[in-house]
């Protein structure tokens, strides 16, 4: 640390952690003035409001179970197992919820009890996000956050929300929406639209559905082959080559397989012509429900298209060196801090990318070829800075770093003593 910033010197960690704990008691009001100043020099587009959530694990046995205390201030025990949406078991985690500009600018993080369901966080997320006053925003989240409490919660105070709903959840998604006829509207090369209201006045329900048609070949091709090894499993049950009771059951229960059947009056497996062309109907298909009538069909489909924002800010969380997780602090406070010293480190490289118009990884790349060298000559210590590149030069200047000088330092040597 010692070489990137010499006034840290002598700094011991117990004074780092103490700095956490400080960024903590301030971090609402970091974030909000942070996000303001940057929306503001960035001219960023804040109508739209990118929320969703991910998991951070931790490299622990037990999850907590006990409130801790600091600062008067009770903290709800964070490390809890839950759903990991990274396939790591049921390792003690902690969610962290995200909400960002469509320009990828994180806006506000929140830490939750890793046992915290996605669909219990969007009535509090979107308060703590009004209490900011940032004008109008269309609140948009996947099909994770869909149930009718968050709808109405969404629409409180003439809010605007796109949601994803979850297609085979919904019977009337399936039965009103898909089954509406009527032509798509192309709105780009890999994406249609077909808008559909359901109901009248004040429930009506405006669907949007969308199509997309590589995913949709893409899935019929799939499951084309699914179905062709699934009559060749049967063909093996009917010829009796394998132990009949135990492999129907198999295929009955199969996640791959066991949709497609039926089980004749004899119980034994058959293929459900019915149940494939009910998969079928869902093939390349998304629906996205909205209660904001100035946005057209295809503003919608492009607005909750452009959630892949967020994803991108979660990989770069955790795989571009911020070292969101694993985590090995302990006290909720502690942990909580990580997350917002990543939100920020994270804010960082993206107001760094808008002003150089380059990616992070490139911004990197160039930024560490600078160092600055300490050598000896004539007794003296002097610590020099490499040689600056045209590339490297633009961005600095991008950046608003002035360029460092030359010659940084240099250190007389020590003059001997006087003889007594």
């Amino acid at each position: 640390m010692s070489r990137s910033l010499p006034e840290a010197e002598g700094l011991g960690v117990d004074q780092l952690y103490r700095a956490l704990d400080f960024l903590l008691v301030w971090s609402e009001t970091i974030e909000h003035d942070v996000f303001l100043q940057t929306a503001d020099l960035f001219r960023l587009d804040v109508d739209l409001i990118f929320y969703d959530t991910t998991t951070a694990y931790f490299e622990i046995d037990d999850a907590d179970d006990e409130p801790a205390e600091w600062g008067g201030r009770l903290y709800a025990p964070l490390r809890r197992r839950g759903h990991n949406k990274e396939g790591r078991g049921s390792q003690p985690q902690v969610i962290v919820a995200l909400a960002v500009t469509r320009d990828g600018m994180p806006v506000r993080s929140w830490v939750l009890p890793g046992d915290t369901a996605d669909v219990a966080t969007v009535a509090r997320i979107k308060e703590d996000l009004r209490a900011w006053r940032l004008g109008r925003c269309v609140f948009v989240g996947d099909a994770g956050m869909y149930s009718a409490a968050n709808l109405v919660a969404l629409s409180r105070g003439l809010g605007r929300y796109i949601l994803a709903t979850p297609l085979r959840k919904l019977s009337e998604v399936e039965a009103e929406v898909l089954a509406r006829p009527g032509r798509y509207k192309p709105v780009a090369d890999n994406l249609q639209v077909k808008e559909v209201v359901v109901g009248d006045g004040e429930r009506r329900r405006r669907y949007v559905l969308c199509l997309n048609p590589q995913e949709a070949e893409r899935q019929r091709r799939h499951r084309d082959g699914v179905l062709e090894e699934l009559a060749g499993e049967l063909d093996r049950l009917a010829a009796g080559e394998a132990d009949h009771p135990k492999a129907a059951c198999a295929l009955l229960a199969s996640r791959r397989y066991g949709r497609y059947l039926a089980t004749d009056y004899l119980g034994r497996p058959r293929l459900d012509p019915a149940k494939v062309k009910a998969a079928a109907k869902f093939d390349g298909k998304f629906v996205v429900i909205t209660n904001d009538d100035t946005l057209s069909a295809e503003d919608v489909a492009l607005g909750y298209k452009g959630a892949w924002i967020i994803e991108a800010c979660f990989r770069r969380l955790k795989q571009t060196g911020l070292e969101l997780r694993p985590m090995f602090h302990w006290s909720p406070r502690r942990i909580e801090a990580h997350v917002k010293l990543c939100i920020l480190a994270l804010q960082m490289q993206r107001a760094a990318e808008i002003r150089c118009t380059q990616p992070w990884a490139r911004i990197a790349h160039e930024l560490a070829a600078l160092k600055a060298i300490c050598y000896r000559a004539q007794g003296r210590a002097i610590v020099q800075r490499t040689k600056i590149s045209k590339s490297l030069s633009e961005i600095l200047k991008n950046l608003g770093i002035s360029t460092p000088k030359k010659i940084i330092s240099v250190a007389e040597p020590a003059a001997e003593p006087t003889p007594a």
